[in-house]
């Protein structure tokens, strides 16, 4: 099962956020092709970047870009809070989400210059006990198969970690459960819980916790003093971004989120004055001044192409011909270079780390907004074409107009779907027949409460609660309370005696969701809980 489109770990890679935009007209290839690149003029770049958070309207951005093994930009722009003075700088913490992956297959790249683990090693070795669905795959799948998205299993299994009660150990004894998409090893697939596993695994092989390997063995050679591996690690700091939900162009802050449980895959927090130093170290081939802290070799192996990623064909981009995944980060050509890319998304964090290491430069940008925003995407090929000598286009006003669109586009897809259900929304049996326990062998426990039949309360782990709409008969609605969780659909499946024997859960109100193979049921087990009680209030 998915969760809610907003609520998923947002890691998609920086050339994918385009890929979509290939039904707008493109310059031809030949006004693409590189020349000498431009020195970089600050005050250009200070102006459109501005113009760029002004027009989509979020709240902050940080960004620093690195040549020749020096810091040549680091600005912050807008603020902190939205309806607060503070402004954003080089030195504001952000969550970096799963930018974080490269910093776990980087802690396995040493383990592997120590002799401590093998990329072509079964997982198994360092995790006896990490067991998956398919009893073969579980024993053949490799730390290598773990960093590189080729496990079967695809974007799924999110809930298993989100908002949920589950610590890191327990959401791998339950990823046995989830049911593979595909064979292994025949696709791509981003699996945020098979990052998570490389992490425990390193850490296995260490003897030491994969948060204190990050510390010891990153943070502190490189000298990133304000970075950190848990939300936890930002009480009593002060430059700290306030993540921000923009929608319909009002700005809405949220919580921090706590995602400790899937740390290796995306938990660590930084600016974008310490990430500067992580580009250096990149682009020195795994060098701290005189100090190399993973083997050279070691390195060109992680950003080497291990999983294929099929793409269509992007006009904007004719100079593109393909796009892979190594391990913890993507990659792909633009312009007769390689370039090396991933982003990161956690509830209101947009963040994307790029560097071209022919050309010896890289950038980080950090937002503090999620939703309307791909001002992150856009920024980067700005800087991109900039460094690559590609003559300069607005890419802000480029993606902008693309989102719009397919924002009125995914209204309209709503509105049809809220037009075209039954209109017949009388339940099937008394509603207090939904009240209960129920429990999924992988997602853990709900339970739903009734106090009326128009105050029906749904409740997922111990973190997320949601009220019920009527939708159509057995069928319901459900708005999350969270401000950024969104809405989606719960089913009660009645037998033909009237009794209720289980629910099924839905991630969005969308034909595709309602579609989907992945629909786990959660088996109706008891009467209702003290906790779901709780929740009606």
């Amino acid at each position: 099962m998915h969760i809610a489109a907003r609520t998923r770990l947002r890691a998609h890679l920086a050339f994918a956020l385009a890929l979509s935009l290939g039904t707008l007209v493109s310059a031809p290839l030949d006004a693409q092709r590189a020349v000498a690149a431009p020195a970089l003029s600050s005050a250009s770049l200070d102006s459109y970047i501005q113009h760029a958070v002004t027009d989509w309207g979020i709240a902050g951005l940080a960004i620093a870009i690195v040549h020749d093994d020096s810091v040549v930009y680091e600005r912050g722009f807008g603020v902190r809070e939205a309806g607060k003075p503070d402004r954003v700088d080089a030195r504001t913490l952000f969550a970096i989400g799963s930018n974080s992956k490269l910093f776990t297959a980087t802690l396995a790249g040493m383990m592997v210059d120590a002799k401590k683990m093998s990329w072509d090693a079964p997982a198994t070795t360092y995790l006896p006990s990490f067991q998956l669905y398919d009893p073969w795959v579980t024993r053949e799948i490799t730390l290598r198969d773990l960093l590189s998205h080729r496990s079967g299993l695809g974007r799924r299994g999110d809930m298993l970690w989100y908002a949920s009660p589950f610590d890191r150990a327990e959401v791998l004894r339950r990823i046995r459960y989830l049911r593979p998409n595909s064979s292994f090893r025949s696709q791509y697939g981003y699996q945020n819980i098979m990052v998570l596993a490389a992490g425990e695994a390193t850490a296995a092989a260490a003897g030491r916790s994969w948060d204190d390997l990050v510390k010891e063995r990153i943070f502190q050679p490189l000298g990133m003093r304000a970075s950190n591996t848990s939300v936890r690690d930002l009480a009593g700091q002060t430059d700290v971004a306030t993540p921000h939900l923009l929608d319909k162009g009002t700005l809405t802050p949220v919580p921090w989120r706590n995602i400790d449980n899937i740390g290796p895959a995306g938990s660590i927090n930084s600016n974008v004055e310490d990430m500067a130093k992580w580009l250096r170290f990149l682009l020195d081939s795994g060098k701290v001044g005189d100090r190399q802290l993973i083997a050279a070799s070691t390195l060109r192996e992680i950003s080497s192409p291990q999983t294929i990623i099929p793409s269509p064909d992007d006009t904007l981009s004719p100079s593109t011909h393909f796009h892979a995944y190594g391990l913890g980060v993507g990659m792909y050509d633009l312009l007769g270079v390689k370039v090396m890319s991933h982003t990161g998304g956690i509830d209101g964090m947009l963040s994307q780390v790029t560097w071209v290491p022919e050309r010896h430069f890289g950038f980080v940008i950090l937002t503090n907004t999620e939703g309307h925003n791909n001002v992150f995407a856009a920024v980067g090929r700005r800087i991109l074409d900039t460094y690559l000598g590609a003559p300069p286009r607005d890419w802000s006003a480029i993606m902008l107009a693309q989102t719009n669109k397919q924002e009125a586009a995914q209204a309209q897809a709503t509105q049809r779907l809220e037009a075209s259900r039954p209109k017949d929304a009388t339940p099937s049996v008394p509603v207090d027949r939904y009240a209960g326990h129920y429990s999924n062998e992988m997602y853990g426990d709900v339970n739903v409460d009734v106090a009326a039949a128009d105050k029906i309360v749904l409740q997922y782990g111990a973190g997320r609660v949601g009220d019920l709409e009527p939708w159509s008969r057995d069928a319901y609605k459900i708005v999350w309370r969270g401000k950024r969780e969104g809405s989606g659909l719960v089913q009660f499946i009645v037998d033909p005696i009237g009794t209720v024997r289980s629910l099924r859960l839905y991630e969005s109100l969308t034909p595709a969701a309602f579609r989907s193979p992945d629909v786990d049921e959660f088996r109706k087990v008891a009467p209702a809980t003290a906790a779901a009680v709780g929740a009606r209030h």
